[in-house]
């Protein structure tokens, strides 16, 4: 499921853009091109602007984060000297996205305090075969891990959550019906091949039960840990070899899966 707009950002954003443009026009065509679903709703700026987005979280073919990081794009990237109103603006905005533990950095990116907006991205290097920029976010999530380990885990876990999505829609799979970590692994693992030897099988067979309990920990860890779900005032503290650990192992894994891909993609 897509990560929905807070009502609390919603009333917000509304409030704040449509006093800023004041202007149907002006609203529709800010809207449409950041990708809102259907025709414009109906009522005052405010009200327009807060239906759309309210829209946008019932539409499940549309990420709701995305399109409201395309609404305020403009105005939140505007730091031309233009009166108080705009900073006062800007930071009201930016206090509803914190108090949901969301924060929005430039160019239109909404995404979670912490994280680094790399998930649809990986997706799109997959589909792609780019398969070098999927190493350079390893890259990063490495640099990170001194001055963030939180965020090192979480992007090392979005990494290997966007490999299986890959693997699972490229052959046809079937996703599970929980979009976690470890519900994908189970769905690519019962397509991974065995050797033919079954000597050699059945120690093949203990690697991958070591790989699950390896996904699942990274998994565990970015829910216990990581920035995706947000830290509270006092998150559990994390050593760096800690974080590189499950950077690491998670690198094993997309290597693992994707020459697998390679392989059966040939």
């Amino acid at each position: 499921m897509n990560a929905l707009i807070p009502n609390s950002v919603i009333g917000s954003v509304a409030s704040i853009i449509a006093a800023h443009y004041y202007s149907h026009t002006k609203l529709e065509s800010l809207f449409m091109e950041a990708g809102a679903p259907g025709d414009a709703p109906q009522g005052n700026c405010e009200t327009k602007c807060s239906s759309w987005l309210k829209r946008c979280n019932e539409d499940d073919s549309v990420e709701a984060l995305e399109v409201l990081g395309g609404v305020i794009q403009k105005y939140m990237d505007n730091d031309s000297f233009c009166g108080n109103d705009l900073e006062t603006g800007q930071e009201r905005i930016s206090a509803a996205l914190a108090k949901n533990n969301l924060v929005y950095r430039v160019n239109g990116h909404v995404i979670p305090a912490g994280s680094n907006s790399i998930t649809k991205t990986l997706e799109d290097f997959f589909k792609t075969g780019d398969f070098s920029s999927i190493e350079k976010e390893f890259e990063r999530a490495v640099l990170n891990i001194s001055s963030d380990p939180h965020a090192s885990i979480t992007a090392a876990c979005s990494i290997i959550e966007s490999a299986l999505k890959f693997y699972i829609e490229k052959f046809e799979l079937g996703m599970p019906r929980k979009l976690n970590v470890i519900d994908l692994w189970g769905v690519v693992r019962i397509d991974l091949p065995l050797n033919s030897d079954p000597a050699l099988a059945a120690d093949q067979h203990k690697i991958l039960k070591g790989l699950s309990a390896v996904i699942d920990g990274v998994g565990a860890f970015r829910s216990h840990i990581g920035s995706a779900h947000g830290r509270g005032q006092t998150p559990p503290s994390i050593v760096q070899a800690e974080a590189r650990l499950a950077v690491n192992a998670s690198h094993t894994v997309v290597v693992f899966v994707m020459e697998h891909l390679h392989a059966k993609s040939a």
